[in-house]
């Protein structure tokens, strides 16, 4: 019997876990999927305070393919920050830097880093932290390798700390217009 491959791509709304399994209070996939099939599953994850492009599936070569490092392949992000990013803090985003995961220094990757106009993004609620102060503006930031909370130790490195974190693209897959907790499904041939 073959199997039927499902592709879904997701907009995962903020403090929402990237998982099916209950944890506590905190919401889970399984309030928007409660008839999903079993065997469908988020391909990596998005922090619980992180928000954006999430992909679900139960083909589990490509799954193999997206987690393994050795296979790379982008993911874009719009990152709301403190301050605004001078050019050489963002050469510096370009060019790798330094961060620590679980205590260990690990160089980034080389990475993809722009400043954006303001984008027109769904409201988060609750909304980010406003000090009057303090200006923010948007970086688009495309990397080719996933660690732990990589994106907010990148921006902190630099001195811009993360306010607001949307995943838009995996590859050529687009959050698009998708609204927060909207899904829909892909073709295979539509994927990479």
């Amino acid at each position: 019997m073959k199997t039927s491959y499902r592709y879904l791509l997701f907009h995962k709304p903020f403090e929402v876990l990237s998982q099916f399994s209950e944890d506590g209070n905190k919401r889970t996939l399984a309030a928007f999927f409660p008839d999903l099939q079993k065997d469908v599953y988020p391909v990596g994850r998005l922090d619980y305070d992180s928000e954006g492009l999430l992909l679900l599936t139960n083909d589990k070569r490509l799954t193999h393919r997206l987690l393994d490092p050795s296979q790379v392949h982008p993911r874009t992000y719009w990152v709301q920050v403190e301050g605004v990013p001078s050019e050489a803090a963002l050469k510096q985003l370009r060019a790798g830097v330094g961060i620590s995961i679980n205590g260990k220094k690990h160089q980034t990757l080389p990475a993809g880093a722009t400043l954006l106009p303001e984008p027109i993004v769904p409201e988060r609620n609750p909304p980010i932290r406003y000090r009057a102060a303090i200006p923010t503006s948007w970086i688009e930031l495309t990397l080719t390798e996933g660690k732990n909370r990589q994106v907010r130790r990148m921006t902190a490195a630099v001195g811009f700390p993360t306010l607001r974190l949307i995943r838009v693209a995996i590859g050529n897959l687009q959050v698009g217009t998708l609204q927060p907790g909207d899904w829909r499904e892909v073709a295979a041939a539509d994927l990479f």
